[in-house]
């Protein structure tokens, strides 16, 4: 009986301590809240008290184990759910989704504003590389500073309230999981090829006249793919490209020098500097501005100049009409 006992309590004791090893390495929550976090109203990521389940001023706490694979591990899967959660955003902006390519029912998505197709002048944004998707500038600073520097909404608001139709890209989308391998989605199978696959299905497509870029860090690249495969419309429609932080290098070789005229004149480039935002920086001859983004981090430089790149847009516009008018 006492054996039987031992052996009973053993064995309980043993299941409930596989039960917290399983739940500390196996499927992670799908929600914020089944992390325990919350946006707080000023879009700030904060821990929820357990007990009154009120949003408290505790900011994310990356370091919960003492395993670092753990807590990267759990950091990876909160940034999963973040994606799902700005893409929640989008949709409550007011944004709808388009598929990539055209009339696929399982590839990608882009999310544009409601008239964007229709629009005499469009905005199109362009994240960078990584694990940042539609709407996202940086998840790290969606996670540990606020919705408003890490994401694209506050670049999607002003561009409607200047009038412009909205594309946002979503050149990070590449994969679909098909009977639990990575497949490659065809259009959209790294961030070149779904720019371009956007750009043949929509935006040659749209009304626009009138089109501006802004794309950060690896967006700057995928801009400049773009301008070589589509020299005409770029040449024709677009006036103005706002890039921050942009790891482009140089105007592609390959283009044209009337297109590489044209990107030199259009383009400018905020680059992460300690420097007086906007003060002028060293540049090349033929080769797009550069100008200081007021800080040297690299992922705030989209928050640190989006009114001054906001601006120049505005003056890039002025001189297309006005350049229009003279030509009639």
């Amino acid at each position: 009986m006492l054996k039987t006992f031992f052996s009973s309590s053993f064995g309980s004791r043993f299941r409930y301590i596989r039960t917290l090893m399983s739940s500390k390495e196996g499927p992670f929550p799908k929600t914020l809240e089944g992390f325990g976090y919350k946006f707080n109203e000023e879009g700030k990521l904060r821990k929820i008290d357990t007990a009154t389940g009120n949003v408290t001023d505790i900011p994310f706490q990356f370091n919960v184990s003492s395993d670092p694979s753990y807590n990267q591990k759990r950091y990876e899967a909160v940034g999963e759910v973040v994606t799902e959660v700005v893409y929640d955003l989008l949709d409550k902006e007011g944004l709808k989704r388009l598929p990539v390519p055209q009339e696929s029912a399982n590839g990608s998505f882009i999310f544009c504003t409601e008239n964007a197709q229709e629009s005499d002048k469009i905005i199109i944004l362009i994240h960078g590389t990584g694990v940042v998707k539609a709407g996202q500038w940086a998840r790290s600073l969606i996670v540990n500073d606020c919705l408003d520097s890490g994401t694209q909404l506050p670049y999607i608001r002003k561009a409607q309230e200047l009038g412009y139709g909205v594309f946002v890209l979503n050149t990070n989308d590449n994969f679909r999981l098909i009977d639990g391998k990575k497949s490659p989605i065809k259009g959209s199978s790294n961030a070149q090829e779904h720019a371009s696959t956007v750009w043949s299905h929509y935006i040659t497509q749209s009304r626009a006249q009138k089109i501006a870029i802004i794309a950060h860090s690896f967006g700057g690249v995928v801009t400049m793919s773009l301008a070589s495969n589509f020299e005409e419309d770029f040449l024709k429609r677009v006036f103005a490209i706002g890039l921050t932080d942009s790891v482009h290098g140089k105007i592609p070789r390959a283009v044209s020098s009337v297109l590489a005229d044209h990107l030199a004149k259009i383009g400018r480039n905020w680059v992460s500097s300690s420097d007086v935002l906007d003060s002028p920086l060293p540049e090349q001859t033929g080769e797009i501005q550069c100008v200081s983004a007021g800080i040297s981090k690299h992922e705030l430089t989209s928050w640190s100049c989006m009114d001054s790149l906001f601006s120049f847009i505005e003056e890039r516009l002025e001189n297309r009409l006005v350049s229009t008018r003279d030509e009639l």
